[in-house]
């Protein structure tokens, strides 16, 4: 159960911040800003349900390793490299609109 609370949490936190580098691409700071918020509280809930599996296991109850549980720590790992990235190119974006060197489109 733990392991498909890491997919699920991660897989949230990923697809939070790809939505703040669409928002962010279109000028939407602000609004790319929050889903890195929404993201890092996904990515907090996929943290907890780690340190859940891996306080069990150092307290001697092993669990039995199989390819969903690698597949969730993986998951999890690219979560967390995602957002990093995200928050950089949402840094990134910000500056350029600041700058001029973007606009935003007229709609």
């Amino acid at each position: 159960m733990a392991a498909m609370g890491l997919i699920a949490n991660g897989g949230n936190a990923k697809s939070l911040a790809f939505e703040a580098i669409r928002l962010a691409k279109k000028g939407d700071i602000e609004g790319a800003r929050k889903k890195l918020k929404d993201s890092d509280a996904s990515l907090n809930k996929a943290h907890n349900s780690q340190t859940g599996m891996l306080t069990k296991e150092a307290q001697g109850d092993h669990i039995h390793v199989t390819l969903l549980v690698v597949h969730s720590q993986d998951h999890l790992m690219n979560a967390i490299t995602f957002r990093d990235i995200a928050g950089e190119m949402v840094d990134l974006y910000e500056k350029l609109y600041k700058s001029g060197a973007l606009k935003r489109d007229a709609k």
